[in-house]
């Protein structure tokens, strides 16, 4: 996958990405609201072994970048018609600024153009602001989770299980369109 909209690009991810990915996702602030507050420990090779089994038609880890500079990471996972997706901005400095909606308005897209019948996620139940996000884009809630995991510190945590379909999706690439929605 390589789209772009505006600043914004969605490719899959290289060799050349492999040590900035590593970076992010040992590092317990980036990966604390997924349940890793002390990071993955994972390693270049770990990585660089996993993505050889990456596949459009199955699964596929993608890095974002915004104005030319690697920013964060999505991926898609395909079951029959339905896609689990995920995001992560992991530069701080660029959360907020409606980067990750206009992301996920490509993914989803894309996903939806080649056949995908519905696309699910979840995310941490104290993630307020991803679940604003995701509602926005035409997410219906499925369920919430309590206490339904534990995190790498041994708290309990709840989880919030998302749905999408493609006659409920907003595509937040058309802001004027989306405005009069709202």
């Amino acid at each position: 996958m390589n789209i772009s909209f505006e600043n914004i690009t969605i490719r899959n991810t290289e060799d050349r990405d492999i040590d900035q990915l590593v970076k992010w996702w040992n590092d317990g602030s980036v990966m604390a609201h997924a349940g890793f507050p002390l990071g993955l420990g994972t390693t270049a090779e770990k990585v660089r072994a996993d993505l050889k089994s990456d596949s459009d038609d199955t699964r596929r880890r993608l890095v974002l970048e915004h104005e030319g500079k690697l920013i964060g990471e999505m991926n898609y996972h395909v079951l029959d018609e339905k896609a689990e997706i995920g995001i992560k901005i992991c530069d701080f400095s660029c959360q907020e600024k409606g980067i990750g909606r206009k992301a996920l308005s490509m993914l989803i897209s894309a996903l939806f153009d080649r056949g995908i019948r519905e696309i699910v996620l979840d995310t941490n139940l104290a993630n307020k602001r991803a679940q604003h996000v995701y509602e926005s884009l035409g997410f219906r809630k499925l369920r919430v989770n309590i206490d339904s995991w534990q995190d790498q510190l041994g708290r309990m945590q709840s989880s919030v299980d998302y749905s999408l379909v493609p006659g409920d999706f907003i595509d937040y690439r058309n802001e004027k369109v989306n405005k009069e929605k709202e």
